[in-house]
């Protein structure tokens, strides 16, 4: 008792330093270029520090309650998928009212939808009810798994897995247009218009001639982080690690250097994706073993008159690399109307791609531990290659946490004896 005392002493005492943190006035950038950057973004920017101290104050409530501590093991995890399944339902009747509202053929879309919306409602209510204990739950089975990895201090997990399930901002995304890099983002306010992202986009183009894009994020590395709602078990276990890895290396070169260097950042979110897809599969597989993806089949032999599967990857990577060719030689407007084309041919086959660009790369190449957008980027591969040569994924984030260039991570890949080298797609 003494042990779980101490704990939530920690965990509270981390979550009031952040709020001091916060309370602490952020004076802004004065530079012309920030400047007329946030007056874009003006109303539509994310309030974070009114979502922090939300986060904090409901976190700090489960921590104190600690009721997940008194359920058993079937318990937990049914409490779990109850919660999961809410959040499914609460998507379904959203949706079908949405129906109702589109079909022209229903005169009082409100009159016809009232069993939904009362529906809808009491699946709320359940979620709000379910929420605090459902994410605890799912905190403690990643925290079991990491401290299993040894990933702890004092026996225990540290920083603590914190995360809540929220409707998440976007991302507007900034690059330079004759080359692709990530030169600033921008969090905005949740539930943004198409037209309202075009307008901002436009803007940043017009007035500042930078390539940019307004993105969905499936999570944050807040504390607690943020996450998105989702009914999926394997998504959230996945994101949880992988938020909870950046917490893990914040005081090391690769968090320290991730706003100042575009490559530590690729770095930094690519061992995330390796932490949090190792340690997501790990908690499926203990604690929800029947959501295990079964094997991929084999697969067929191709005949002479099968036409080749579009390979999204492979026409990412390739359009990326030529797309970089194309800015290296200068001829931006031309590298703009190739994305543009190369788009529509994604659109075509499926890819609902709203816009492809130079803000568009910088932003999911950051993740390079699978193909595509990364185009002939070696980080990943790389990193991908120094996960295997090390013998626990501990060991793995304890040498990468020191990397703070890309010149770092060459050093690293040659002491281990793995090669750095581009990626043909």
């Amino acid at each position: 008792m003494r042990k779980q005392r101490f704990l939530r002493a920690g965990k509270l005492l981390i979550l009031l330093g952040l709020l001091a943190f916060l309370l602490v006035p952020n004076w802004p950038a004065f530079g012309q270029e920030q400047y007329q950057l946030r007056a874009i973004v003006g109303p539509h920017s994310f309030d974070f520090a009114v979502w922090e101290m939300q986060a904090i104050w409901t976190k700090a409530e489960a921590i104190l309650a600690d009721g997940q501590a008194f359920l058993d093991e079937a318990t937990r995890r049914q409490l779990v998928l109850d919660y999961l399944a809410a959040i499914q339902t609460s998507s379904r009747l959203n949706w079908e009212i949405e129906q109702m509202y589109v079909n022209p053929d229903i005169a009082d879309p409100d009159a016809a939808s009232q069993a939904q919306q009362a529906e809808l409602a009491a699946t709320r209510a359940q979620i709000a009810r379910l929420q605090p204990v459902a994410e605890a739950v799912v905190q403690d089975q990643v925290a079991d798994i990491l401290r299993e990895q040894g990933l702890t201090a004092v026996n225990e997990t540290w920083p603590p897995v914190l995360m809540h399930m929220t409707p998440l901002p976007a991302l507007l995304i900034v690059s330079p247009r004759d080359k692709i890099e990530r030169q600033d983002q921008f969090p905005l306010a949740v539930g943004l218009t198409t037209p309202q992202k075009e307008e901002m986009e436009t803007a940043v183009l017009d007035q500042l001639n930078l390539s940019a894009l307004v993105v969905p994020i499936g999570g944050l590395a807040t504390y607690p982080a943020m996450i998105m709602e989702t009914s999926n078990i394997n998504w959230l276990a996945e994101v949880t690690a992988h938020e909870w890895s950046h917490h893990w290396f914040m005081p090391y070169p690769i968090s320290l250097n991730y706003v100042s260097d575009p490559q530590v950042r690729t770095i930094n979110e690519t061992v995330a994706s390796i932490v949090g897809r190792e340690i997501g599969e790990q908690v499926i597989a203990r604690f929800y073993p029947e959501f295990v993806p079964p094997p991929a089949p084999p697969a067929a032999a191709p005949t002479p008159s099968d036409e080749p599967a579009f390979n999204f990857s492979a026409e990412m990577a390739a359009t990326r690399i030529e797309a970089e060719k194309m800015l290296a030689a200068g001829d931006i407007e031309g590298a703009e109307a190739y994305m543009e084309a190369r788009r529509q041919v994604f659109v075509a086959n499926g890819y609902s791609i709203r816009k492809l660009n130079q803000a568009y790369f910088a932003f999911y190449g950051a993740y390079a531990d699978q193909p595509g957008a990364t185009g002939a980027d070696p980080i990943g591969p790389t990193l991908l290659a120094l996960r295997q040569a090390s013998p626990s994924l501990k060991e793995f984030m304890e040498k990468v946490a020191w990397i703070g260039s890309f010149a770092d991570l060459q050093q690293l890949a040659e002491e281990m004896g793995v090669g750095v080298t581009a990626v043909t797609p």
